[in-house]
């Protein structure tokens, strides 16, 4: 079995393959990571402080939001925005509703993360914030969020280490980003095997290093009496 897959051809499959799967994933895979994680974090920030400050109405739809984002499958969302939403006329090319359905779906775990980070904070910061003057707004901005974000860290470098290798599912709606590319470059020749596992070689390596840069800004933090 190792010699079959250890073989000449396998060799410079792989070989050929692995400078274009890397490409796609530095030009697609990434951006793709970045850009929905930074829309997943808007909304996060927002969710949490609607439910936070207990707003009325608006409140029970976070809460709705949640709900059926998390209680559904992210493929099932992809295929709804992708190729449900045209029959209603509207239609998205692949890589903006990547982006749309990855963030709005990570954005429902991490505002659970930053809700739970932002009660982590003492009340009594807030009020003080009020007592000096400050707006709440402000308090929030300049005192409660900071101290939220350093609790929320590890959950949130989670959701961004998971994003990345739930990008391979764009893969579903057509965006040619590094799974996608293998299954094109699979298709001639015919190496499941190697190529699959060179893509799960690179999601790996990237993951452990992000995995290595969460373990540092924790230590940071922790150093500096962000994170207990």
């Amino acid at each position: 079995m190792l010699e079959n897959l250890l073989n000449a051809h396998v060799i410079e499959v792989l070989i050929d393959a692995f400078p274009r799967l890397l490409g796609y994933f530095l030009r697609v895979s990434i951006p793709l990571t970045v850009l929905s994680f930074l829309l997943a974090l808007a909304i996060s920030v927002v969710v949490a402080l609607v439910q936070y400050a207990q707003v009325p109405v608006l409140r029970q739809l976070c809460r709705f939001y949640i709900w059926v984002v998390r209680g559904t499958p992210l493929l099932v969302q992809l295929y709804l925005v992708f190729y449900g939403l045209p029959s209603l006329g509207v239609v998205l090319n692949a890589f903006p509703c990547a982006v749309l359905v990855f963030g709005f779906n990570e954005g429902a775990y991490m505002a659970e993360s930053m809700r739970g980070a932002l009660e982590a904070v003492p009340r009594g910061q807030l009020e003080a914030g009020e007592c000096v003057g400050l707006s709440w707004l402000q308090v929030m901005w300049h005192v409660v969020l900071p101290q939220a974000f350093r609790i929320a860290f590890p959950a949130l470098s989670n959701s961004l280490i998971s994003m990345v290798k739930g990008t391979s599912l764009a893969a579903t709606i057509t965006v040619m980003e590094m799974f996608r590319q293998a299954q094109v470059i699979n298709g001639r020749v015919y190496e499941s095997l190697g190529l699959y596992s060179e893509v799960a070689l690179i999601y790996l390596l990237f993951c452990t290093l992000l995995t290595f840069l969460q373990r540092r800004g924790e230590r940071r933090l922790n150093r500096f009496g962000g994170v207990k």
